[in-house]
């Protein structure tokens, strides 16, 4: 086995491994260099992590197995599939410039992930009016003929007009389970038409059955693999405007289709263009702002510490000799997040002290890093 090959394998061992997010696995990477470094220090981590002050010494998590891994592979080969790892050079770039980037994708399906075509998200209420769906079949269609390629979520309604819309010319379904499972069952059909010619993509395990907390996630991926997202048909509730959000967060242009104000399914798109959302009444409203699309700019692996160094107010300088106790860390903290900046303040220590405790109490499963460089407790115990 080569050294390039192992190094895949520890990839995916790592971002399979008990507490390592996408955020938390690219800080792994960065602190020590490789995923192979990084499986080897997970142990000492948990231990460093994990509650000090109590009678039993806390075990070492189990970390994804070798064997787990190539076992995994063998499958995904099984089914004329392949990974598509944050290191390859084939990896999409509007993804590697999101806060929390995928590390490892699954790619069912015969479709290119390194596809030159523009990606647009196209997202909506599952239980979408005839009238939503016709519109969403035909924006699809267009764009698609236009030289777009389509993204969305395999849901029933506005997901699945979207993609059927798109099957002639480009379509990919970013799932919230295992890439071989098809959610919900009734798009079975639809599920082996895009394996035709799009992608099914998953950052989940084969296997996996979709749970509620899966469904943000994927969202994520939706909205970063696109240069924006269309919302078409959702109330004011839906998931589609978490992708909403995401999309803005993202630095994507966010579209809506106006609706009937009496319509629930309305609430969410005419609430979004009042919040400045760009408005879609044709294919040619998505055409001219993609005609010149802005550069997505990565977030590289060693510019996380960089970023990190410049916290206001802080003396990075000031008691670096002082150890810093996780236990101390975690008093500090509550189930309401806050940012990394307001506790090196409380600390007193050097940004990099306490990313590095941040990381072992990751680790060891009992904070949880969130989008905006936030941490909160997992167990307050």
């Amino acid at each position: 086995m080569s050294v390039a090959q192992k190094e895949r394998i520890a990839w995916l061992r790592l971002y399979r491994s008990p507490n390592v997010g996408p955020i938390t696995f690219k800080r792994l990477i960065a602190k020590f260099g490789s995923a192979e470094k990084a499986l080897e220090a997970l142990p000492d981590m948990a231990l460093r992590g994990g509650k000090s002050k109590t009678p039993k010494t806390p075990k070492a998590p189990k970390v994804y197995t070798e064997e787990e891994a190539l076992a995994e592979i063998r499958e995904v080969k099984k089914l004329g599939g392949r990974f598509c790892l944050s290191c390859d050079d084939d990896y999409p770039e509007s993804l590697l410039a999101i806060e929390d980037t995928p590390a490892v994708l699954t790619l069912l399906g015969r479709g290119k992930i390194d596809d030159i075509k523009p990606n647009i998200a196209i997202v909506g209420a599952r239980n979408a009016s005839i009238n939503g769906r016709k519109f969403t079949h035909k924006l699809a269609k267009q764009l698609g003929e236009s030289g777009v390629n389509i993204v969305s979520g395999l849901a029933r309604g506005i997901d699945s007009a979207a993609h059927e819309g798109a099957l002639n010319t480009g379509t990919w379904a970013v799932v919230a389970g295992g890439a071989d499972v098809v959610y919900p069952r009734e798009n079975q059909g639809l599920y082996e038409k895009i394996l035709k010619d799009g992608l099914i993509i998953s950052e989940n395990k084969l296997g996996t059955s979709p749970a509620a907390h899966h469904f943000p996630r994927r969202n994520r991926i939706v909205s970063g693999l696109s240069l924006g997202t269309v919302i078409v048909e959702a109330n004011t509730k839906s998931g589609s405007l978490i992708t909403a959000r995401m999309a803005a967060e993202q630095g994507r242009d966010v579209y809506a289709v106006p609706g009937f104000p009496n319509d629930p399914r309305a609430g969410g798109p005419n609430k979004l263009l009042r919040d400045g959302a760009i408005l879609v009444e044709s294919a040619e409203d998505i055409l001219s702002q993609i005609a010149s699309p802005k550069m997505i700019q990565p977030i590289m692996f060693d510019a996380i510490n960089q970023q990190e160094e410049l916290v206001q107010g802080v003396d990075l300088d000031c008691e670096k000799n002082t150890a810093l106790d996780a236990d101390d860390v975690v008093s500090m903290l509550s189930h309401v997040p806050i940012s990394v900046d307001e506790i090196v303040r409380a600390c007193h220590v050097s940004v990099s002290e306490v990313q590095s405790v941040l990381l072992d109490l990751e680790i060891a499963g009992r904070v949880e890093r969130l989008s905006g460089n936030r941490i909160g407790l997992v167990d307050a115990g």
